[in-house]
């Protein structure tokens, strides 16, 4: 088994940087919020472009876990919660797994796995589902009646089976549009 190395290391964390700038910009629109569970379709789609050059710099497994990890955990310290932490590990996993089993080769599978990574967004939502009531009196004191009821309101609590397919369905789509663009402009350009 090939072992990571510092390149990997390096790319690992600046592939996760990108690809959070990009959640965390995204994630400001929450403060909206009919965005709150939209951004179960737009982070897919906006991370499929640096997940896919990223993905085409995965050769060896425990690269795109460890990506998903670090994506938790920076969720974890920006006040997020700790789900994200297991979603992100999870999902992370699953993907590598995924990579890993057709020889990090396969644009279908990349694509595929990009759907299968992104799920691990639905960590943000899990407590907005299972801790309705703390997290209601939470969103009270930080952002106020109206805030706190129409958020619920977009947000109730059948709507996570709904939420895990979005994100999986808008990875999909986020995963062609980056392999396009990837194809189109990277490739062609010789960064890759």
């Amino acid at each position: 088994m090939k072992k990571l190395q510092g390149k990997d290391l390096i790319n690992i964390g600046i592939f996760t940087a990108i690809y959070f700038v990009i959640v965390f910009a995204v994630g400001m629109l929450g403060y909206i919020p009919i965005f709150i569970p939209l951004l179960s379709v737009i982070v897919p789609l906006a991370g499929g472009i640096p997940m896919m050059l990223f993905f085409s710099k995965i050769k060896k497994p425990g690269m795109l876990t460890i990506c998903g990890l670090l994506c938790g955990i920076l969720m974890l310290l920006t006040g997020m919660g700790y789900w994200s932490v297991f979603t992100g590990l999870i999902f992370g996993l699953a993907a590598d797994l995924m990579l890993k089993s057709v020889g990090y080769q396969k644009t279908r599978m990349k694509i595929f796995a990009h759907g299968v990574f992104s799920i691990w967004i639905v960590g943000n939502f899990i407590p907005v589902i299972i801790a309705r009531d703390s997290y209601y009196q939470m969103l009270l004191s930080g952002y106020g009646q109206e805030y706190a009821d129409t958020l619920m309101g977009y947000m109730p609590s059948w709507i996570l089976p709904i939420l895990i397919v979005a994100c999986f369905v808008s990875g999909l789509v986020g995963g062609l549009i980056g392999y396009s663009i990837f194809i189109k402009h990277f490739e062609r350009a010789g960064i890759v």
